[in-house]
């Protein structure tokens, strides 16, 4: 087993490429290495520097290493494939520029990231799901050719692909040569999934991991009111794995029972986060993980 850790902007409140809520890059790269992460993702493209060179002395000269990169779009909708695929363009030549190795894919979500207020259909029929395929895949084939890169598909709350059924239909549906998975175990509780079954299952599938846990007494709240995910955020359901109702002891033991080689990211969502809320979070995180023996 050699599960190498990291952290994502997200766990530093960042959703967006600028929002004054969020904090600066420069003050997300220091305090990561304070919280004492070596690897990250960039977050969506535009929050960090776009030049490769810039970017690349930045993250050098505080001895991280860059991973991936995340971005959205609408999949099922071939009238945004253009713009889609230009974003995925800029965003990869960054990625790549940098030494990172995996682009990662969400679809656009059927609520407003803001707002909560209901943007789309919640599901989609055979049609638009086929075109959620095609566009996965079309983007897959293009980040490997052009950059060398491997895309991996993030089932995310609030979208097309998000509960447990669909995630599985998303796998059965796609090629596992150009396609799988960036698990999120948080995500996944919240829609009423079992992580740890799930990674036992389908651990072939699932190279990178986001690791969060969540609050049950919230979840449950959020369920019965039907609080949408941006409003569920703020009221902190995302929490740190050592606190949440996920067990990460049993999670850990799937890992190693299945040799898994690969990344974990800790990305736990808290948008809007005051400046200095995330860097105790992350340091508790990061030595917790370690010390029950997810990641080097």
């Amino acid at each position: 087993m050699s599960i190498k850790l990291g952290v994502a902007p997200d766990s530093w409140g960042v959703w967006f490429a600028d929002d004054p809520k969020q904090a600066p890059w420069r003050r997300y790269l220091d305090e990561i290495v304070v919280a004492g992460f070596t690897r990250t993702e960039l977050g969506p493209y535009g929050y960090m520097p776009t030049d490769p060179a810039v970017l690349r002395h930045e993250l050098e000269q505080r001895g991280l290493t860059a991973v991936a990169l995340a971005e959205g779009g609408n999949l099922p909708e071939p009238a945004a494939w253009q713009a889609l695929e230009k974003l995925a363009t800029n965003a990869c030549e960054l990625l790549a520029g940098v030494g990172g190795l995996y682009f990662v894919l969400f679809d656009e979500s059927y609520t407003d990231s803001k707002t909560g207020a209901l943007t789309g259909p919640q599901t989609l029929d055979d049609a638009a799901w086929q075109r959620l395929i095609e566009a996965t895949q079309r983007l897959a084939d293009l980040v490997h050719r052009r950059f060398g890169l491997r895309l991996l598909f993030h089932p995310h709350a609030e979208t097309h692909v998000e509960t447990e059924p669909q995630i599985e239909r998303f796998l059965r549906d796609t090629d596992p040569a150009r396609v799988n998975l960036c698990f999120d175990t948080g995500h996944h509780a919240y829609r009423g999934g079992d992580p740890v079954a799930f990674m036992h299952k389908h651990h072939a599938r699932i190279p990178f991991l986001h690791l969060k846990s969540i609050d049950a007494g919230v979840q449950r709240k959020v369920a019965a009111e039907h609080i949408p995910f941006a409003r569920a955020v703020s009221m902190d359901m995302f929490v740190e794995p050592s606190k949440g109702a996920i067990d990460f002891i049993a999670f850990r033991d799937v890992l190693r029972e299945v040799h898994y080689d690969g990344y974990a990211m800790v990305e736990q969502d808290m948008y809007p986060a005051p400046l200095d809320k995330p860097l105790p979070i992350a340091k508790r995180t990061h030595d917790y993980l370690t010390g029950i023996g997810i990641g080097l």
